[in-house]
């Protein structure tokens, strides 16, 4: 029996318009320390000093993950389909509300730098000394353990495992919405209620009713504008790639044993690989934007300037590359070094290929690192992959169309222009 709150709690959100909060468990978790702290965790990273108004928060969209799962829980209750174990409706609000609590500042772009991992930073808040882990622990003294095997997706009901990680999943649907919202695009939007209505319990999976095809069409189309249009966009790519060095300059003093002006533990832990669980949680994006504010006036000038910077939105400038050409790559590392420049700092070459965000793939690999497809429910209750059906889907699933960028800052390279050859100047269009 699920303790409920005397008086359901209501959120406004813009989104969704309202998020309900019913259950005495969920209520607690949205108010302990480690779960208020995603409202200094932005949803999107270095996208706001592309999309300005991309300010949104970590806690507002794991609020909208957790009103998705909610309502498709409802919508299987109502009709009380069999295939939905209803003894997991709490397992599945929580694993929901919670997919993305252990995020860092900068979310993807602070992993790709230190190699941590969100996932398991989620699982170490769920299991370990935090309010998040007492919360549930009044649940049952297994919970934990049974919602952090739903974030590592080995929980031994996969259903409720898709319902937050799957191809089409409450996470993927809020965050295109909001990012679409947050941003001003409309690349993001769909008829989620459509989708939510024809989703289906089924022999332990979550399926498609066929007729509902088209809507998750749309869902994909605009999960596959938004990946190329926002999520790639190369003026957002060059604040990550400014962020990345920033780290990277600071990684090497410390490694140097630089006597830095402004060190706060945390920073200091995350640059020596060492960070504790404790540490990681005082990590937030004003903590990290306060130690760089502090690093400009540092007296090495390629951190201070990297931090300046990224402060300033002074972002490198990006020319599109056909290809890769290494050999005319390494002329410009020459090029760089004899105008004064730092190859290694002042000029990078990047594709969104290696981004962590993905388009539709239409199958699963047995190591179980790609998602399961999104599958139809057919009348004669037979199970089609949609792709099989779907012109439009089977146009774009696993597409790739990455271009290649080389960024460098434009006012450092300008004044030496007429040093450069004349292939280096039109590829760079200065």
């Amino acid at each position: 029996m699920l303790a409920k709150l005397q008086e359901e709690k209501v959120f406004k959100d813009p989104v969704h318009h309202s998020i309900y909060v019913q259950d005495l468990t969920i209520w607690k978790l949205i108010n302990t320390p480690e779960f208020q702290r995603l409202r200094r965790i932005r949803q999107l990273g270095t996208s706001y000093l592309t999309f300005h108004g991309a300010e949104h928060s970590r806690f507002s969209h794991s609020l909208g993950v957790y009103e998705i799962t909610r309502k498709i829980i409802s919508q299987f209750e109502r009709n009380g389909y069999d295939d939905w174990p209803q003894e997991e409706k709490l397992l599945s609000l929580c694993a929901s509300l919670l997919h993305d609590v252990g995020h860092g500042p900068f979310s993807h772009s602070l992993e790709q730098i230190f190699r941590t991992d969100h996932e398991e930073f989620t699982c170490e808040v769920i299991l370990g000394d935090t309010g998040v882990n007492r919360v549930l622990r009044e649940v049952d003294p297994q919970f934990p353990a049974k919602v952090a095997s739903v974030i590592r997706k080995k929980y031994e009901k996969p259903i409720v495992v898709s319902l937050v990680s799957s191809q089409l999943d409450a996470d993927r649907m809020d965050y295109l919405l909001r990012d679409a919202f947050f941003t001003g695009v409309n690349y993001g939007t769909f008829d989620l209620d459509r989708i939510l209505r024809v989703l289906r319990p089924y022999k332990g999976k979550i399926v498609v009713k066929e007729s509902g095809m088209h809507a998750v069409e749309d869902y994909l189309m605009s999960r596959y504008q938004m990946y190329w249009q926002v999520y790639f966009h190369p003026v957002t790519r060059s604040s990550e790639i400014v962020l990345r060095q920033i780290f990277r300059r600071a990684g090497e003093l410390h490694k140097e044993e630089y006597e830095f002006a402004f060190m706060l533990p945390p920073i200091r832990e995350l640059l020596e690989g060492t960070i504790t669980l404790r540490q990681y949680l005082k990590l937030d994006e004003a903590l990290v934007q306060t130690t760089f504010g502090q690093w400009t006036e540092e007296k090495d000038e390629l951190l201070s300037d990297l931090c300046r910077r990224f402060l300033n939105r002074q972002l490198y400038k990006y020319a599109p590359l056909e290809q890769e050409d290494k050999l005319w790559l390494e002329e410009v590392r020459q090029e760089w070094e004899r105008i004064g420049l730092h190859p290694d700092y002042h000029m990078e070459v990047d594709t969104p290929m290696d981004s962590p965000y993905d388009v539709y793939k239409p199958g699963a690999l047995p190591d179980g690192k790609e998602k399961p497809p999104i599958l139809l429910l057919d009348e004669q209750e037979q199970l089609t992959e949609i792709s099989v059906k779907s012109d439009i889907i089977q146009s774009i699933a696993g597409l790739h169309r990455g271009k290649y960028y080389i960024y460098f800052p434009l006012e450092k390279v300008l004044p030496h222009a007429h040093k450069l050859s004349p292939e280096t100047r039109k590829k760079l269009s200065i």
